[in-house]
């Protein structure tokens, strides 16, 4: 971990009893992508392909948002999928997380390198801990991505100035979120987000709990 990062983002020991992988494939934007996930302890949350990253995926798909030589970092990326959705389609992708997720995520890059080759290059990896090292990485984004990132309140100042500094040459934020009210995603949209951003609930599904919102810097 990088300084604190350890205590700030905890690793939920015994959040998995036995540690176990399965791989599963899933259909998205036309594509077959396989995901790996290992599930331990020392990934945590970082393990599974959460519904979010798939409503994620899926609402760029129904809104036919051309992702095509676009620059994009994705935060929490986890097991890679919207990353890895993202560059299929032809975009320049940094996919971050903690350092304990890095391998995972470079596994699933590598198990879905198109034959052909990207459309424009493979997506790169890198460990970001938000509101620690953030300002290693540039500002000159098109769009900032997030699945499920939202649900440690501990977290949401370091997020918060994460997504300011990687916005201010104008990026758009989407950032897709199951509702959880233990959580408190409703309290981080409702009134941290908006203290930096202009937001806009873009997607609601009442049926899964699972908001995607649309943020740009004010």
């Amino acid at each position: 971990m990088i300084g604190d990062a350890a205590h700030i983002f905890p690793a939920e020991d015994g959040l998995f009893e036995e540690t176990f992988s399965t791989d599963n494939t899933y259909r998205v934007h036309g594509l077959n992508i396989t995901i790996h996930q290992d599930y331990s302890a020392s990934l945590g949350v970082a393990a599974s392909v959460w519904d979010s990253a798939l409503h994620l995926c899926q609402f760029f798909e129904n809104e036919s948002l051309d992702l095509s030589g676009t620059r994009i970092i994705e935060l929490g990326g986890g097991t890679g999928l919207v990353g890895i959705v993202a560059a299929r389609l032809g975009a320049h992708v940094t996919i971050t997380d903690l350092p304990s997720a890095v391998s995972q995520i470079e596994r699933n890059i590598a198990a879905n390198t198109p034959f052909s080759g990207w459309p424009s290059d493979g997506p790169s990896v890198s460990a970001l801990a938000w509101g620690l090292d953030h300002s290693r990485f540039s500002s000159s984004w098109d769009f900032v991505l997030g699945a499920d990132i939202v649900y440690l309140p501990e977290t949401f100042p370091l997020l918060l100035d994460t997504l300011v500094h990687l916005c201010r040459d104008g990026a758009v934020v989407y950032l897709a979120s199951t509702m959880r009210r233990e959580h408190g995603a409703q309290d981080f949209y409702d009134h941290m987000l908006p203290q930096m951003f202009s937001v806009e609930l873009v997607q609601r599904d009442p049926e899964n709990n699972i908001n995607i919102y649309k943020a740009t810097l004010r």
